[in-house]
């Protein structure tokens, strides 16, 4: 572990936040152990003391303190990321925004919602849910609100609603000075300058810090019908996709898993599909027109030498998406005692199949342990590496490989990252796909932080305050 902070400069920063913040400030071994890590591989990092914010104007107050000394801020909300977003790398104060967790505002003839920013997933569905809503954006586990916004989630169901990008309609952050920001709101379109709301969304904490968001929400499908189908092989299962959103089929979900993935959650989650390529769907709308989606997908599996099993089933939905949503802590069950290290890229679907297949032939080639899953509905596959603490050749091999899946993915039009973010895993990736970019990137960061205090060492290379 990188013990950064705790030295003699901490001490005006810490006594300030203290005056000002109380029992807020935290420093306690666990709270610090705890704001060291989120979910990623990467190595944790402590930082000097933890705020806990209950309100905007804890937030605003931090900043202030933290700008006057140049001391790094790091925001933290329920700790899921997967590229380190979270970990304090150069210290300073782990800002945790989970207690404000109120729903501000819904207005179901808006179809919006206004929320904190430690507003979990769960915990605004609980609330929409008696109101016929839903927010569908489903990274696959229970992030805030806030979290989701700053990366730019989406997950299994953007190939339907898409991702947070386009369900922010407006935010409130607080700038590095503690200067607070209001961008975008519940209009449905603006030609009002800059939009600053998508310039903040996705940029992970480096250029504010977001203390709410009004979001879209969407009514609850009248019916909703699970479906999974075994593929003869990868080919086909890609094939099959490819084709079934080119035919139009709006599907809600529509996820790959190759042999390896579903013998881990069948182990994980005492289930018993049969162990090869398979995809799960899942359709959304009026009885008519979710049975015409049935159809047209069972047509197009069909022409791909398998059938669709499908089911209206709560519990058995329940059953088929937990089962997936599990599927990090499958493939880590593969290996008892290792470590998982978890990466995504994207591609436009035309690719998809050849950077899948070619993917898979690197995997066997490398001895790596890495199952395959992904939201191929919109070209996004993700790659588990399951690695033996200490092997330090699997590591390297791994290494290799994912330099390797970046570069594909690169050099057929796609990112390397569709969901996961940048963070620290893929700062030298995010230079490689957009190296003039990269600058632009890096002046606005200098003009909205000029200092760098905020959530430094992540997205674009400088040095911390």
């Amino acid at each position: 572990m990188n013990l950064l902070g705790g030295g003699a400069e901490t001490g005006p920063v810490l006594e300030e936040l203290r005056t000002q913040l109380g029992p807020k400030v935290v420093t306690t071994a666990a709270e610090l152990q705890q704001h060291s890590h989120d979910e990623s591989h990467h190595e944790p990092a402590l930082p000097w003391a933890v705020v806990a914010c209950t309100e905007e104007s804890d937030v605003v107050a931090t900043l202030q303190i933290c700008s006057r000394h140049h001391a790094p801020v790091v925001a933290f909300g329920a700790g899921t990321g997967l590229e380190g977003g979270a970990i304090p790398v150069f210290g300073g104060i782990s800002l945790d925004l989970s207690a404000m967790n109120r729903v501000l505002r819904l207005s179901p003839d808006d179809l919006d919602v206004t929320v904190e920013a430690g507003v979990t997933l769960s915990q605004l569905n609980s609330t929409l849910g008696p109101e016929g809503l839903f927010f569908p954006v489903d990274p696959g586990s229970n992030p805030t609100l806030g979290g989701m916004v700053a990366t730019r989630a989406s997950g299994t169901t953007a190939v339907r609603y898409g991702t947070m990008a386009v369900n922010t309609l407006g935010l409130t952050a607080v700038l590095a000075s503690g200067k607070v920001v209001k961008t975008g709101g519940r209009a449905r379109k603006s030609a009002a300058g800059y939009d600053l709301t998508r310039l903040f969304t996705g940029s992970e904490g480096t250029l504010a810090i977001i203390t709410s968001a009004t979001l879209r929400v969407y009514p609850l499908p009248e019916v909703a019908t699970a479906a999974i189908c075994s593929m003869p092989d990868l080919h086909r299962a890609v094939t099959a996709v490819i084709e079934i959103i080119q035919l139009g089929v709006p599907v809600a979900r529509i996820e790959l898993l190759d042999e390896v993935m579903v013998d881990a959650i069948n182990h994980f989650s005492d289930l018993h599909y049969p162990v090869c390529p398979t995809l799960m769907l899942e359709f959304h709308g009026a009885p008519q027109s979710v049975a015409e989606q049935v159809q047209e997908a069972a047509r197009v599996v069909e022409t791909q030498g398998s059938h669709l099993t499908w089911t209206e089933s709560a519990a058995e939905r329940r059953q088929l998406w937990d089962a997936r949503h599990h599927a990090l802590y499958a493939a880590k069950a593969l290996r008892p005692g290792a470590r998982t290290w978890s990466t995504d890229v994207c591609v436009p679907i035309s690719a998809l199949a050849d950077c899948i297949e070619a993917t898979k032939r690197d995997i066997e080639l490398s001895g790596v342990l890495a199952p395959i899953v992904g939201h191929v509905g919109d070209g996004n596959f993700h790659l588990s590496f399951v690695l033996e603490p200490g092997n330090a050749q699997q590591v390297s091999n791994a290494t290799a490989l994912h330099e390797r899946l970046v570069g594909r993915a690169l050099g057929m039009g796609g990112t390397c990252t569709g969901e996961h973010g940048v963070g620290l895993g893929k700062l030298g990736f995010l230079e490689d796909e957009h190296p003039v970019g990269v600058e632009v990137m890096g002046q606005l960061k200098l003009a909205l932080d000029p200092n760098g205090i905020l959530n430094p060492g992540k997205v674009v290379r400088m040095h911390g305050p």
